[in-house]
């Protein structure tokens, strides 16, 4: 016999003699099987070990709430190794120390809650098997009262609610756990500086020269034809001893040279560009990738990551993808011996728009 889940009156099954005659007199290619085995149901429930003991099922609490408790101590750990073994330049021992100690600590971390959490769902949590009924959508307000019974009968038998020391413990694990992330992404950039205000700023300068990416070779206005891109970097990013790669990350330039004609540059910008010939910041706006696909026909670039485009005859507008303000663009001119300069610096943060505070 089965139910019917909206009515709940019972449905007799079909009679198959009935079935047979009507499918001997059908045209169709139904198919009638005579050997449909029984519903075997559910073997019978065995308990557990913590369910006939009592005091198996106060050890199997303490493991669950230690094993939480070890999980706050490997991120407690993982940031205490993190300032206990720094990294120093040109040292691999200490760099192989920093990556050992602190991926014991976010391993422990991790293991922690993982291990406490699977023993309380196999010992502690309540184990009977049962049917969970798919209902289609829309439901009733006596199906919705009947989910709020499940989570309330949940509550109940995972003790959720009544074991307080387990739950509070997870509830520590759990806050502990990106505490060492938070430390070691504040140690990506100096201590003695803001984040924010390094990434504000990078080496172009009024007088510096455009330089080509690798060879740091100047650039004159008059090599750059209508249609070309170059990727630019600061005259002298080459010879810097220390941070070469961070201020190229902020400093990397997509030089472009279009017909006049074909500019819609905004008033207070339209000293920024020469002839056509106009620089804008390659790191794209969304999540820092290069943007280094240049379509000349129309004008278009690409961030090749998550498919941001922009468009430079329109003051580099995001046209289409997740990018949410245009690229920078950096004010250039040209010296006395025709080679390409910058005016200014970035005016604006270069990169994502989180780090965007102005």
């Amino acid at each position: 016999m089965a139910q019917d889940d909206h009515s709940g009156t019972e449905l007799a099954a079909a009679d198959s003699s009935l079935a047979a005659q009507e499918f001997a007199g059908s045209t169709g290619t139904a198919v009638i099987p005579h050997d449909a085995f029984e519903n075997p149901g559910f073997e019978p429930h065995r308990p557990r070990v913590t369910d006939e003991s009592p005091k198996r099922q106060n050890r199997a609490q303490r493991t669950v709430y230690t094993l939480f408790y070890l999980s706050i101590l490997g991120s407690v750990w993982a940031i205490a190794a993190y300032m206990l073994f720094p990294i120093e330049s040109n040292d691999v021992g200490a760099v192989r120390l920093n990556n050992m100690f602190i991926g014991l600590g976010v391993t422990l971390a991790l293991l922690g809650i993982g291990f406490g959490a699977v023993h309380w769902g196999k010992s502690l949590m309540t184990s009977p098997e049962s049917i969970d009924i798919r209902h289609p959508i829309g439901s009733t307000e006596a199906t919705k009262q009947g989910a709020v019974e499940v989570f309330r009968e949940a509550d109940e038998e995972s003790g959720f609610s009544r074991r307080t020391v387990i739950r509070n413990s997870l509830f520590g694990a759990l806050l502990a756990l990106p505490l060492p992330a938070v430390v070691l992404f504040r140690g990506l950039a100096p201590q003695d500086e803001l984040p924010v205000e390094l990434i504000s700023h990078t080496m172009w300068k009024k007088g510096t020269r455009l330089a080509l990416d690798p060879s740091g070779a100047p650039i004159k206005a008059a090599d750059v034809t209508i249609g070309s891109a170059f990727h630019i970097i600061p005259e002298g990013l080459i010879d810097l001893e220390h941070g070469k790669l961070e201020e190229k990350a902020k400093a990397a330039v997509l030089l472009m040279r279009l017909e006049p004609s074909s500019l819609n540059e905004l008033p207070e910008r339209a000293s920024w560009s020469y002839d056509g010939i106009v620089a804008y910041s390659k790191i794209c706006t969304h999540v820092g990738c290069p943007v280094a696909l240049y379509e000349q026909h129309t004008h278009h670039l690409l961030c090749p990551c998550h498919q941001s485009q922009f468009d430079v005859a329109n003051h580099c507008e995001v046209i289409f993808g997740p990018a949410k303000r245009p690229l920078p663009q950096l004010p250039i001119a040209v010296d006395d011996e025709g080679y390409l300069i910058a005016q200014s610096d970035f005016t604006e943060p270069v990169g994502p728009s989180f780090w965007e505070r102005h």
